[in-house]
């Protein structure tokens, strides 16, 4: 396997692998990760189809791609997700896979199509005092101490960040600063999590700094992440054979480990109480999704809160069992037995009364009845002591939703912390005190909050105990690589598998490119996996961000004046005076 750019790569057809024709392939969950790696097997590896089988322990794939109406519960999506333009496996993936709305188009197209159409930008990023404009104004108001943090943590090397919690690396000017307010609630990071996943992010994502403000380099799907994303690409594999065997629940992978080679041996599973598995030869390939974001959630309702569930943790324990065998197989541990440090809960909210819709257009300044954006990413309530963020995606958001409905997803960062409106920590909320809070900070009347959630709106709350558990901090060795070395059959894949790219973690992005990592490795496919979008290393962007980090104020160039304009002039007769010009970080005439 290699990485590679560029056009000569990206529409090569590799040839048929030699030997694939006795092979099959087995895969761990199916989640996103899992079911890319089975297209891409078909696609670029030109496996049959049915020679590959999805164990899923639940009844629906998808893993936390989801959205689901429950019958007596309501609507449910667990989390959204934030797309660009430059998630280049996802997109390698997606223009193979016919779109389930368009004739002819492939999911990409549409996807293209409509966000050509409905450009994505915020009208509000944030509130404050009950709805009012927080007036971020687009500012980052990072101090020049703030600043050179960031740039510190740019420049560090990876082992510099490793086990470094974020409140180590950042002071309180900078945890004070509007950037850090947008970063945190976008990402869901805190500030005991990773520095060296922040410092991922920023390499990653330099390119979106000056939309970090107002999301309007960020892209989103026509509806909710499943009915969008997932079910087009269930339906491909179903028509190609592939097969899907829920209620399966994997208590172990076997391994046969010798010096220089690794080979998994057996697959046990547990289905209906039942004993089972199947013995793996060395062209059995398996596809292991190891850890999971989403175990052990547990719904709400509108009159119930949601658990926390501290029980036992299947997908938790699986890698457990794994990581035993050998010191290659990562350290899960390090990521998932820290529940009070990676759950946070979130809620999804159906209106039910026409007053609600007023209150969201209001703050969004757009119709959410147009079928276009509506809030355009998350809006803030700064002073919310559960600092809840909420968002109103295009509408309907579900295929099967009354015309009258708005679908709300909510979450909130500080689940232990008492509400201003119900004076209660948000984990012991049900969905009607939980939209009473949300409605309180829209600048709903109090006096009208309590009837207006109890029959104006549904929602179903959800508490996820490891949803942030990849951000715990981390170093080399936790996670194992995607191939392990000396590994001739298995790859593990996910967010808690080690890319040999410069990637960062809870992204969709993430997962397809492991699982593509692990196909081309396995098979030898002779096509490169994309890199990493390279603006980390293009000036321009760099400078741009740099500008933007500064909120547009000017380098300030130390010493006398006439020696900062003979400094400018020297500039100015090169490359590099025009860039400082053009993205307005020296003045001058």
């Amino acid at each position: 396997m290699y990485y590679s750019s560029g056009n000569y790569e990206a529409f090569a057809r590799p040839r048929k692998p030699k030997g694939v024709e006795t092979k099959t392939a087995w895969f761990v969950g199916s989640g996103i990760a899992a079911l890319a790696g089975a297209a891409f097997l078909i696609r670029d590896g030109q496996m049959s189809g049915d020679h590959i089988t999805i164990l899923e322990q639940q009844q629906l794939p998808g893993g936390a791609l989801d959205g689901i109406h429950e019958p007596g519960e309501g609507f449910v999506i667990r989390g959204g997700r934030e797309m660009e333009s430059n998630f280049e496996c996802l997109w390698d993936l997606y223009r193979s896979i016919p779109s389930l709305e368009i004739d002819g188009a492939s999911v990409l197209d549409e996807f293209y199509w409509l966000n050509k159409d409905d450009p994505n930008f915020s009208l509000q990023r944030a509130t404050v005092n009950c709805g009012e404009d927080a007036h971020t104004d687009g500012l980052f108001t990072l101090s020049e101490g703030a600043q050179k943090e960031i740039i510190q943590l740019f420049l560090a090397t990876r082992e510099e960040m490793e086990n470094k919690r974020i409140n180590e690396v950042f002071g309180e000017e900078f945890l004070n600063s509007n950037f850090w307010l947008y970063w945190r609630t976008m990402f869901a990071f805190e500030e005991w999590h990773s520095a060296l996943e922040m410092k991922l992010y920023l390499h990653r994502f330099i390119h979106q700094i000056s939309g970090l403000p107002d999301f309007s380099t960020l892209k989103f799907t026509k509806y909710n992440q499943y009915e969008s994303l997932v079910q087009p690409l269930i339906n491909w594999l179903q028509d190609h054979g592939v097969v899907f065997q829920y209620g399966t629940e994997v208590t172990d992978v076997r391994f046969d480990i010798a010096p220089g080679r690794k080979q998994a041996t057996r697959i046990d599973w547990r289905k209906s109480d039942v004993q089972g598995g199947v013995n793996l030869g060395p062209d059995d390939l398996v596809f292991v999704t190891i850890g999971s974001l989403t175990e052990n959630s547990d719904n709400g309702d509108h009159h119930i809160p949601a658990k926390l569930n501290e029980g036992p943790a299947p997908a938790w324990d699986l890698w457990r069992r794994i990581a035993e065998k050998d010191p290659a197989f990562g350290r899960p541990d390090v990521f998932g037995a820290h529940i009070p440090e990676t759950k946070w809960e979130s809620a999804t909210i159906t209106t039910l009364d026409e007053r609600i819709p007023k209150y969201i257009q209001k703050i969004a300044k757009r119709d959410p009845f147009s079928g276009n954006v509506v809030t355009g990413g998350i809006v803030t309530a700064t002073d919310s002591p559960w600092l809840l963020s909420w968002t109103v995606n295009r509408q309907p958001h579900f295929k099967q939703q009354p015309k009258n409905q708005i679908v709300v997803w909510f979450y909130g960062l500080f689940v232990e912390k008492p509400g201003d409106f119900v004076k209660k920590a948000m984990q012991d909320c049900t969905g009607e005190e939980i939209t009473q809070e949300w409605l309180y900070h829209m600048g709903v009347p109090a006096t009208d909050i309590p009837e207006l959630a109890a029959t104006g709106a549904n929602t179903v709350p959800v508490m996820m105990p490891y949803v942030t558990a990849f951000f715990m901090p981390r170093q080399a060795g936790d996670r194992p690589d995607v191939v392990p070395e000396g590994a001739v059959n298995f790859a593990f894949i996910g967010q808690f598998a080690e890319s040999g790219e410069r990637d960062c973690i809870f992204t969709t992005e993430y997962s397809v490119r492991t699982s593509m990592e692990a196909v081309y490795t396995l098979l030898c496919v002779e096509r490169g996996v994309p890199e990493v979008f390279n603006s980390t290393y293009d000036i321009r962007t760099l400078l741009s961000a740099v500008g933007r980090l500064r909120d547009g104020k000017e380098i300030d160039i130390p010493g006398p004046a006439f020696l900062r304009n003979l400094l400018i002039k020297k500039l100015d007769r090169t490359e590099i005076g025009a860039l400082l010009h053009e993205f307005k970080l020296v003045g001058g005439d």
